[in-house]
C-alpha cells in the first residue's frame, strides 16, 4: 500500500500538549538564567549596601561636628567716656588698626569722620561673653587728651560708655587652614538668601536634591558652545561635593554626589541644607588660609558682619560663588563688577529690587577693603605669651577646633607705640656709635602693675618677626638692671632701710634643682664685706 501522507495540520508537541498533574515537574531553567539571576541579586545587595556606606556616611558627618573653627585672640576693647584718657590720633590710629574707612559722612558700620579733635564713628557692634555691644553712632569731642563729650550722632543724647570692638589679633588655625564664622540662616539678610537662590538654584525648595530641569538645560548649553559652561548641579549637590567628597571631575564622584544628594534631601529639612552651605562654601584665599562661609567672606572682603551688607555687596559675594579665584575683587575688579552687577540684574528681575535701588547698586563701587585681614598674626611676640598661658589650661586640639574667643588686655595703641620706639631707638643708637645696620636687638614687655594686665610685647627688632621671641625666651643676665627695683623697694621701708644701713657684701651661694648652685660674683671679682647701701650702688657690689 502506498505510505500515508503527512497531515499538513502540525502535530502538536507532547509536551506542551500534555497538562501537568499536580505532582508534575517542571524543566529547570538554564544554566545562563540561572547565573544571571544570581548575578542580579549579588549586584542588588552590593549596591544596597554601598547606598547604605554612603547613608552612614551622610549622616554621621551632618549630624556630628560639622567643621574645626579656629580660636580667635582679640585685643582689649577701647571703651570711651567723659574723661577718658585719649588723644584724637590716638583714636583715630585704633581706627584705621580696626579697617575703619575715613568718609565725609559715616552711614554704615565701619566708617567715620574726623574735623581736627572731634570724630563720628559708626561702630560695628560686637558680641561679648557676657552682653552684645549693638552698632550705633557716636559722636565724640576730645580735648587735650581726654574725652569731653560723648554722644549719639543721630539723637544727640549724652552716652555714658561705648566700647569699639576689639581688635582680632590673631587666629589659632586647624591644621587643614579652613576659616569660617559661622552663621545661623535667621541671622542671613533674606536678600543674600534670595539671590543666592535666583543665581544658584531657583528649584531649590521645589526638588529633592537633583533637578533633571536644570541638567538638562546644562547640557543643552554645553552641547551648544562644545565645551563645559555651564553646571547643573543644586545647591545640595555643591554641598555634598564641598563637605563630602574632592573635586575630581570623574563619573564615580558624580554619582556619589547624585546619591549622597537624594540621601541628604531625604533625612534632613531644607533650610537645614541651606544654612550648612551658607556656612561651607569657598569663598577666598588669604595666603595658606581659605575663606568660608558668607559670615567671614563679609569680614574679609568688607569688614562688616553680614547683616550690615547692602544690597551691592550682598550681590557682590553671591556672585563670588562661582568662581572665588577668577572673581576674586582684588585681583579682577572688573570680572567681579560685571558679575556683582548681573546678580543686581538677577534680584531686579524677580522684583527684590527696584528700579531706583538697581540703578542705585549698580552706579556703587565694590566697596572692598582695601589693606584685608590676614590670618598671619601682626603681633607674633604677644600671641606667644598668650599660647604659653593657653597651653596651661587648653587641649591644642580645643585651641585649633572648637572656636573659642580668647579676650587679651593688649592696648593695641601702647602696642604701636612700643614697636615703633624699639624700631627707633635701635636705629638711633647704631647711627650714633658707627655701628652697622641690624647690629642691636632688643625686647620690650609693657605690663600694668597694679591690674596685672599685659599690655604690650615686642620680641624682636622687627616687631613681626615669628621667629625667637627675646621677651620671652631669652635666657641672659640682667646684672645691675635690676638693683634699681631692688634698691626702691627696701628704700620704701624706711623704718628697716637707708642709704647708710651696712649690708654684707660677703660670698653667696644659692642652691639649684639637680644638685647644682649658682654663686654669684662682682665685677672685680671681690669680695668688701660690710658696706653702706649707697656704696654697693654706686660700685655695683
Amino acid at each position: 500500500m502506498p505510505p500515508k501522507k503527512k497531515s499538513a495540520k502540525p502535530r502538536r508537541r507532547t509536551t506542551t500538549a500534555r497538562k501537568s498533574s499536580p505532582g508534575g515537574r517542571r524543566r529547570p531553567p538554564s544554566n545562563w538564567r540561572r547565573y544571571a539571576l544570581r548575578m542580579l541579586a549579588l549586584l542588588a545587595v552590593l549596591l544596597a549596601g554601598y547606598v547604605a556606606w554612603l547613608d552612614y556616611s551622610v549622616r554621621q558627618h551632618f549630624e556630628g561636628k560639622r567643621w574645626s573653627l579656629p580660636a580667635r585672640v582679640f585685643a582689649r576693647p577701647l571703651e570711651l567716656h567723659v574723661g577718658q584718657g585719649v588723644s584724637a590720633d590716638a583714636l583715630q590710629r585704633e581706627l584705621e588698626l580696626l579697617h575703619y574707612r575715613r568718609v565725609t559722612a559715616p552711614r554704615a558700620p565701619g566708617e567715620y569722620r574726623r574735623e581736627g579733635d572731634q570724630l563720628t564713628l559708626y561702630t560695628r557692634g560686637f558680641g561679648f561673653a557676657a552682653d552684645t555691644e549693638p552698632a550705633h553712632a557716636l559722636s565724640i569731642v576730645l580735648r587735650e587728651g581726654q574725652v569731653v563729650a560723648l554722644r549719639d550722632a543721630v539723637s544727640g543724647r549724652s552716652v555714658a560708655l561705648a566700647r569699639i570692638e576689639p581688635l582680632l589679633i590673631a587666629n589659632i588655625y586647624p591644621t587643614h587652614n579652613e576659616d569660617r564664622l559661622l552663621v545661623q540662616l535667621d541671622e542671613v539678610p533674606p536678600m543674600l538668601v534670595a539671590a543666592l537662590l535666583a543665581v544658584e538654584d531657583r528649584q531649590f525648595y521645589a526638588h529633592h536634591g537633583l533637578s533633571p530641569a536644570s541638567i538638562a538645560r546644562a547640557a543643552v548649553a554645553n552641547l551648544r558652545a562644545g565645551r563645559a559652561v555651564q553646571g547643573g548641579s543644586t545647591i545640595t549637590q555643591q554641598l555634598v561635593k564641598n563637605f563630602y567628597l574632592s573635586n575630581d571631575r570623574t563619573l564615580r564622584r558624580k554619582v556619589n554626589e547624585a546619591i549622597m544628594a537624594l540621601l541628604l534631601e531625604w533625612h534632613y529639612e531644607k533650610d537645614d541644607i541651606l544654612e550648612a552651605y551658607l556656612n561651607e562654601i569657598y569663598l577666598g584665599q588669604d595666603g595658606a588660609r581659605s575663606i568660608h562661609g558668607f559670615g567671614l567672606a563679609s569680614e574679609f572682603y568688607f569688614q562688616r558682619r553680614l547683616d550690615q551688607l547692602e544690597a551691592h555687596q550682598i550681590a557682590l559675594l553671591v556672585g563670588i560663588v562661582k568662581g572665588a579665584s577668577y572673581y576674586d575683587p582684588r585681583r579682577h575688579p572688573e570680572r567681579a563688577l560685571a558679575r556683582r552687577n548681573l546678580v543686581l540684574d538677577v534680584l531686579h528681575s524677580q522684583g527684590h529690587l527696584s528700579d531706583a535701588e538697581r540703578a542705585s547698586s549698580r552706579g556703587r563701587g565694590l566697596d572692598v577693603v582695601d589693606s584685608r585681614p590676614s590670618g598671619v598674626t601682626p603681633f607674633p611676640a604677644y600671641l606667644d605669651v598668650v599660647r604659653e598661658q593657653l597651653k596651661r589650661d587648653y587641649r591644642e586640639e580645643d585651641l585649633r577646633s572648637e572656636g573659642l574667643f580668647i579676650f587679651t588686655n593688649m592696648d593695641p595703641a601702647i602696642q604701636v607705640a612700643a614697636e615703633r620706639a624699639v624700631t627707633t631707638r635701635l636705629q638711633q643708637l647704631e647711627a650714633g656709635h658707627g655701628m652697622s645696620a641690624g647690629s642691636l636687638q632688643a625686647a620690650t614687655v609693657v605690663t600694668a602693675a597694679g591690674q596685672g594686665e599685659l599690655l604690650a610685647v615686642v620680641g624682636d627688632r622687627d616687631p613681626r618677626y615669628a621667629g625667637f621671641n627675646r621677651a620671652l625666651t631669652a635666657r641672659r643676665p640682667i646684672g645691675s638692671l635690676i638693683k634699681p627695683a631692688i634698691y626702691l623697694s627696701a628704700l620704701a621701708r624706711p623704718a628697716d632701710y637707708t642709704l647708710v644701713t651696712r649690708v654684707d657684701d660677703g660670698p653667696l651661694e644659692v642652691r639649684l634643682a639637680a644638685d647644682q648652685s649658682w654663686t654669684p660674683a662682682n665685677y672685680d671679682q671681690t669680695h668688701h664685706g660690710e658696706v653702706t647701701l649707697l656704696d654697693a650702688l654706686v660700685h655695683s657690689y
